[in-house]
């Protein structure tokens, strides 16, 4: 089943002065951020990336709003820099989601275990839409 839906957007290296900007602006409550140096187990993060947002959780009035950076070196694209994450709470649901939506459009990330989520993947439409698809079962909420 499919959980909801939510605006996340991209940021290039500027993600922590943006969850404080989104904070003020909109009445923000900050949930959680984390850095790409909070992985576990990370591999050899570049220190200009450590303190980069992996993910940050923000709660607009009854919406959640979220956002990451860029890791260093990756391409950021103006136009691109929001997305839309899907929350499922059934594996197979998420392949059967992710496999629809990729019908024309272009995997940017198969949909693979995370140490967040045990499916995960990042898919454009054929309408140019990306599209985060998140796995969220019973055991990693």
């Amino acid at each position: 089943m499919i959980l909801g839906i939510y605006p996340y957007l991209i940021m290039n290296g500027n993600g922590q002065e943006a969850v404080k900007f989104y904070e003020n602006a909109l009445d923000a409550k900050v949930l959680g951020v984390q850095t790409f140096g909070d992985m576990p187990e990370n591999p050899e993060i570049p220190n200009e990336a450590k303190d980069r947002v992996l993910n940050a959780h923000l709660k607009v009035g009854d919406t959640d709003l979220m956002l990451s950076d860029t890791f260093p070196g990756k391409p950021y694209q103006i136009g691109s820099q929001v997305t839309v994450a899907i929350t499922i709470n059934d594996v197979e649901k998420s392949k059967e989601v992710f496999e629809k939506l990729q019908e024309g459009g272009q995997v940017l990330m198969p949909l693979q275990e995370t140490f967040w989520s045990p499916s995960y993947g990042q898919v454009t439409d054929k309408f140019g839409v990306t599209w985060q698809i998140s796995t969220q079962t019973s055991d990693n909420i």
